[in-house]
């Protein structure tokens, strides 16, 4: 259930992440920091979903931190867009989505560890 909750909420991310890059101006900026964006804020709930099929627990751990590791490079990418003011929108709230996903990822990595 609990997996279930967060596979969820790693998908809604990931539509939201899709809205806010479709939403940066057409400038070099806009373009490049959309590119980088789209790749990692998508590639979390990629990498999360691969981890499911793990087929062992080193390779859940490996593609649990992998989905953690992209979810930090998003965290760049929205400061980066927010600090700049690339983006007039208010994307705090998304910043925020991707400070706690980046938290439960890193948290869960931790625990996976100290099962094994």
């Amino acid at each position: 259930m609990e997996n279930q909750r967060l596979e969820e909420r790693l998908y809604r991310f990931a539509l939201d992440i899709v809205d806010l890059v479709n939403r940066l101006p057409k400038t070099t900026a806009g373009f490049e920091l959309g590119r980088q964006l789209f790749r990692a804020g998508t590639s979390v709930a990629a990498n999360y979903e691969e981890a499911k099929g793990a087929f062992s627990r080193d390779d859940f751990i490996y593609k649990v931190n992998t989905a953690f590791k992209e979810a930090r490079e998003t965290n760049l990418w929205i400061r980066l867009l927010k600090d700049s003011k690339i983006v007039e929108d208010d994307i705090s709230k998304i910043l925020k989505e991707s400070e706690e996903i980046r938290n439960i990822l890193g948290k869960s990595v931790q625990t996976a560890r100290k099962k094994k």
